[in-house]
């Protein structure tokens, strides 16, 4: 009992510090840049014939010259018909390029090895990283850059979301905007937390001070192994959380895909700051400290604690949201909790098993 009453002490202090940090300690976005530097973006691709239009058709409509952007795509053995696809969009759009990757660069694999070979066609010294299920925003490159007036950054981090009609987008995209809130809320105490390879600034002079992903261990969160490594290298990061810089992301198609995506990240979970794998921890660790408290109490006061946490993170969730312009309803925002209690159990027994993580027709 006296565990489970210094972990409920631990869990609401923290959720609490974090809901005046999210009221009081609020960085306006950064203000625009003033100039327009030549930028390239890169994408991976692999078997997206289904998703990459809707990524090529955002970038054509991003408020930024055209002739101040490189977009370098690079398809990673795809198996179906991206690979036409993309070559039909770029015909007659000179600022496209898209190369086929046929061979790894030192100990880069998969996302890792594509973007090692797109850096090294890249002629710009600032790197716009996206995947090919996004579509990024039309102020995507403006409001990214306006970070780098910061002196030493290595890393600028945007914020993504999912997109898509039906309750089980809707609680992913809810689940996202409620982790990335809690990472931001951690970086806007000048701390370096994470980053997302679906939308991220990278300079050249960071990427090239790494050694570049071929010379980086492999890991199936190639961008957190990048984020780890540029800031070993004493380069700056900064986190932007606001509708300027809101990718949307295609959602998990159903249970199994979430469950791989799932395990992939909790991997990337051992490469963040001590600091914030303790956060999440602790903020896993809720119904294993909840649940068996009912043998030393009531159920109204187990009763009492859930309602409690479930309001903080209700109202969390919803200043979040609403800083992004995101609405969703009430119902929704209640729902997740058990959504929450769901996918986190199932996913830490699917962790668990002897299984390869299944992404894009790979095995890891």
């Amino acid at each position: 009992m006296i565990v489970s009453l210094i972990y409920f002490s631990i869990f609401f202090g923290i959720f609490i510090l974090v809901v005046v940090l999210q009221a009081v300690n609020q960085p306006k976005a950064p203000a625009p840049l003033g100039i327009q530097p030549y930028v390239s973006i890169l994408i991976a691709v692999r078997n997206e014939e289904h998703t990459i239009l809707k990524c090529l058709e955002a970038i054509g409509r991003l408020d930024y010259p055209q002739n101040k952007i490189e977009i370098l795509l690079g398809d990673d053995a795809s198996t179906d018909n991206t690979y036409e696809v993309i070559r039909q969009y770029i015909k007659h759009k000179p600022f496209y390029r898209c190369v086929q990757i046929k061979e790894n660069l030192g100990q880069a694999r998969g996302k890792a090895n594509v973007l090692a070979h797109l850096t090294r066609l890249a002629t710009s010294d600032i790197y716009f990283i996206t995947d090919a299920d996004i579509e990024v925003p039309r102020t995507w490159i403006r409001d990214m850059l306006a970070g780098t007036r910061q002196p030493n950054i290595g890393i600028i981090t945007g914020i993504t979301t999912v997109t898509g009609k039906g309750l089980f987008p809707e609680l992913q995209a809810i689940d996202w905007v409620n982790a990335l809130g809690l990472m931001q809320i951690v970086a806007n105490l000048k701390l370096p937390v994470s980053t997302m390879g679906n939308n991220m600034l990278v300079t050249r002079a960071a990427y090239e001070a790494t050694g570049g992903y071929e010379n980086m261990p492999f890991s199936v969160t190639e961008d957190v192994q990048l984020f780890k490594a540029v800031t070993k290298q004493k380069f700056r990061t900064l986190n932007i959380f606001h509708p300027g810089v809101l990718a949307l992301s295609a959602p998990a198609q159903n249970l199994g895909q979430l469950l791989h995506q799932r395990k992939r990240w909790m991997q990337g979970i051992w490469h963040l700051p001590w600091y914030m794998s303790l956060v999440l921890v602790i903020y896993a660790s809720f119904y294993a400290f909840c649940l068996p408290f009912v043998a030393y109490t009531s159920g109204w006061v187990v009763l009492g604690i859930f309602l409690a946490k479930l309001f903080l993170q209700t109202w969390f969730i919803y200043r979040c949201l609403a800083k992004l312009g995101l609405r969703y309803r009430l119902d929704k925002l209640i729902l997740f909790e058990f959504y929450t209690i769901f996918v986190s159990l199932v996913t830490i027994l699917f962790f668990l098993l002897p299984l390869k993580v299944n992404w894009k027709a790979r095995k890891y």
